[in-house]
């Protein structure tokens, strides 16, 4: 994108902001992908919030940032980009004429909109933006998840979206989509023939997607108990990773392309309904534990309540009914104030089928490819190799690894920068289409439904572990054991 152009940030004083938004527009314009004269318009919910943003914002420049990114000089000039300005986003009248006058500055340059504010208020900025004629061909909207609680509530807010702007303006954000791994991922599977020939029931055992967090509510208990890990990671972040595994070949690496086989994944997943609830889910809530030698609360005393059925832990097992992975079971797993922060993919291969060397050589172990997309982002490949350290012919697993900080020196991965760009460049790829969404819930509702009928307290795990039990025992089930990053395997 070569032309100015303005992104206007409601809730732009929020957490989201200044931990994301704000680094992510000054990485672009330290890599000079922010124009001159373009604007961060930035939305403050008061006079106060106003006056003091501009010193937040490079205050938080300086937090969120990594080591030797912040430059005084650089952040100076980033910063006169940035227009703080006051609006109350559900009252019409003279701030929002304000606005519009700032806007009306530039007419022709492409607007993002991004809404890093409760999606219950969407609709209303929506319409405001309408009513002072801030919406227009050039203009798009940027939607934070959680869409919804469920299908009804998520289609009720598209509805209202889709009022005053077309889908093709819509761009619902998940921003794990945007890490450059998972690119990497359709790249290594799509442009790789000894990949793509290995990529299906024949070959793969099971394929394990876990994210994981060391920090419990971090000021969101409100939404959190409203929502549960369920809602919050599986329906949207989970689900967008496992489609990326499981989906066909587009024929293009275009957006239509892309949506229309993830869209098949999702068709394509196993119901689950009643017992069949009870038999491949898990859930879990935190009790007080130690992380990295400091006690840490549980749950309900984050939460400051005596009682709550809301997960902090989820683990399930998914089946992909379709030619590619009949029966190979995909487990997912996502859980608060675990033992590490780690978000990563396994590909499980199968056993070789026929053992040509003497027991006395040592065990085999599968080969397994590992996708982390954080902390670091890495692709490992584990393969049986001859130990060198003997003349003995000795067998042992040996790992390629192609760790991209340590491979690409200049590498900063940084998904909402990618994504808000692609926005600006109208480029849908990385983005959810309504469709999409709508498939997630199909498939979720029921399982909160079971879960809401059942009224069954989630299984307790201690801060600082990998979960409950239980989630070691639907693995257990099928022979398997979860990958826990940075353990020995």
């Amino acid at each position: 994108m070569t032309e100015p152009f303005d992104i206007v940030i409601f809730g732009g004083a929020g957490d989201l902001s200044f931990r994301k938004l704000i680094p992510a527009l000054y990485r672009s314009y330290c890599e000079d992908k922010l124009p001159a004269s373009s604007r961060v318009i930035a939305c403050c919910r008061n006079a106060q919030e106003q006056s003091a943003y501009l010193q937040h914002a490079d205050e938080a420049l300086q937090e969120y940032l990594a080591e030797g990114e912040y430059r005084t000089e650089a952040a100076q000039a980033f910063i006169e980009h940035v227009y703080p300005v006051e609006l109350d986003i559900t009252e019409s009248g003279a701030f929002w004429q304000t606005m519009a006058e700032l806007l009306n500055e530039y007419r022709q340059r492409v607007r993002v909109y991004y809404l890093a504010i409760p999606p219950a208020i969407f609709g209303v900025c929506c319409q405001n933006l309408a009513k002072y004629k801030l919406v227009d061909e050039r203009s798009r909207v940027v939607v934070e998840k959680p869409l919804g609680y469920n299908a009804d509530t998520a289609n009720a807010i598209n509805e209202e979206i889709a009022r005053y702007f077309d889908e093709s303006a819509i761009y619902r954000i998940d921003h794990y989509l945007g890490k450059e791994t998972v690119q990497n991922l359709m790249a290594l599977r799509f442009t790789n023939v000894i990949f793509e020939q290995l990529w299906d029931a024949k070959s793969i055992d099971h394929v394990q997607i876990s994210i994981s967090e060391t920090v419990g509510l971090e000021g969101r208990a409100g939404f959190y108990n409203e929502a549960g890990a369920l809602r919050d990671m599986v329906q949207n972040h989970l689900l967008q990773l496992l489609c990326l595994v499981a989906m066909e070949s587009p024929h293009k690496m275009k957006a239509s392309s892309i949506r229309a086989e993830k869209v098949k994944v999702l068709e394509s997943l196993r119901p689950m309904r009643g017992d069949d609830v009870k038999r491949h889910t898990v859930r879990g809530q935190y009790v007080a534990g130690n992380h990295k030698g400091k006690l840490v609360p549980g749950y309900l005393e984050e939460l400051a309540e005596a009682q709550s059925n809301t997960e902090t832990f989820v683990a399930l097992r998914a089946y992909v009914d379709n030619w590619r992975w009949a029966r190979v079971p995909f487990y997912l797993r996502t859980g608060k104030r675990m033992k590490q922060r780690c978000a990563e993919i396994v590909i499980q291969y199968k056993e070789v089928s026929h053992r040509v060397y003497d027991r006395d050589a040592g065990a085999l172990a599968p080969n397994r490819l590992v996708i982390r997309l954080q902390p670091e982002e890495s692709i490992q490949l584990t393969m049986m190799a001859k130990d060198l350290d003997t003349l003995d012919m000795r067998l042992q697993p040996a790992t390629l690894n192609l760790n991209f900080s340590d491979t690409y020196k200049k590498f900063k991965s940084d998904a909402y920068k990618r994504l808000i760009l692609d926005a600006v460049s109208a480029n849908p790829s990385l983005f959810i289409h309504r469709d999409e969404v709508a498939h997630a819930w199909a498939w979720i509702d029921p399982i909160i439904d079971a879960w809401q009928s059942d009224a069954q307290d989630p299984h307790l795990y201690r801060a600082g572990t990998w979960g409950p039990e239980e989630s070691d025992e639907l693995l257990a089930e099928d022979g398997f054991k979860w990958f826990n990053a940075g353990e020995q395997h």
